[in-house]
């Protein structure tokens, strides 16, 4: 690994680096998918490296980014708590908190 100034630049992945990744995000790999990874994330960076190589100081702003918005940011008035709470299908009154259904399954230590 390299380091420039305070941010790190990786030079390559490697399998160990996939490894620890995955179990950061919760993946159970199996080998033959922790090289496919390694090879793949390793592709990407050199496309990035590659990125980083050309040279933009001939090229202009892009539109986007000098065209002024499109309307002015005015604050007004929103919904009441109440109302929100009203309309919601599930909620706490005492707390004003709306309930959602749980959309990831509980993992190991997360109290659930």
């Amino acid at each position: 690994m390299l380091f420039r100034g305070t941010i790190r630049v990786v030079s390559t992945f490697t399998a160990e680096d996939v490894r620890r990744l995955a179990r950061l995000a919760r993946l159970d790999l199996d080998e033959d998918e922790v090289l496919a990874f390694t090879r793949q994330l390793g592709d990407i960076l050199e496309f990035a490296r590659q990125i980083q190589s050309v040279d933009t100081t001939a090229v202009t702003d892009t539109a986007a980014a000098t065209v002024p918005p499109l309307r002015e940011d005015t604050p007004y008035a929103s919904l009441s708590r109440d109302d929100v709470l009203a309309a919601a299908p599930d909620h706490d009154a005492a707390s004003g908190l709306i309930k959602v259904p749980r959309v990831i399954a509980a993992g190991p230590g997360d109290g659930a």
